[in-house]
């Protein structure tokens, strides 16, 4: 094979391993010379990639001639593909030739189909998307200090309608009480007018009369201890 600078390093010991005689019983050249074919996998794996390309990964192998371009060969065999997992493995490629080594420049890697602008682009819009996640966080966290207020503001107002609504129920014991006073009251004075004569007051001069209301609220001072009572509750109340 000649020598030749634009031929891949990969390429050229691939040439070698094909048309070397003491690598055929593990790689050579298909019956027409349009292919190769690897002979036994494992032992190719194990003998013969460690001394040409460092490692002993048959896949390996396989992804570097895919990457230049090379294809599996399928056989069909009476319409049905035939899968020889111990037998033969061929490979083919357009200017991979036996005796024709000068068509080995026209081999070219496969290159990423996006372009310098394509990656650009991303990266841009790689930035936008960390720009926006930075304005999203700052709102949550926003949001989450405005939750964290209306929390402290909705304790203050519970507690302040717990407290309101213990002062209704104390109200409400003040009113209750307020209402038995002005009904003993009440039943006090119809107990007075009862055991009044009506003769009595009906005949009985202006002067009389006022004598006898004095009496009354002598005789009963459990009235003015009830209107006591009654204000300094009304007091209290309002």
């Amino acid at each position: 094979m000649k020598q030749s600078s634009n031929v891949p390093a990969f390429l050229s010991k691939l040439w070698t391993l094909v048309e070397e005689t003491h690598t055929n019983e593990f790689i050579t050249w298909s019956q027409n010379g349009q292919s190769f074919l690897v002979l036994d996998e494992q032992r190719f794996a194990k003998e013969i990639l460690p001394k040409y390309f460092k490692h002993n990964n048959m896949a390996s192998f396989v992804r570097q001639l895919n990457m230049y371009g090379f294809r599996k060969v399928v056989h069909i065999d009476s319409g049905i593909v035939k899968q020889e997992r111990d037998g033969p493995v061929e490979f083919q490629h357009p200017y991979f030739k036996q005796g024709q080594d000068d068509l080995l420049e026209n081999i070219k890697r496969k290159v990423s189909s996006s372009k310098p602008e394509e990656n650009k682009i991303r990266q841009e819009d790689l930035t936008k998307i960390i720009s926006s996640a930075q304005k999203v966080q700052i709102k949550q966290e926003t949001i989450e200090s405005r939750l964290s207020e209306l929390k402290s503001e909705n304790e203050s107002l519970w507690k302040e309608v717990s407290e309101l609504r213990a002062k209704h129920a104390q109200q409400q014991q003040v009113i209750r009480k307020i209402v038995q006073f002005i009904v003993t009251l009440v039943q006090n004075n119809q107990l007075v007018s009862l055991k009044r004569k009506r003769p009595l007051l009906l005949n009985t001069n202006g002067a009389q009369k006022k004598n006898l209301f004095q009496h009354i609220i002598v005789k009963s001072p459990r009235s003015g201890l009830y209107m006591y009572i009654f204000i300094k509750m009304m007091n209290y109340l309002f």
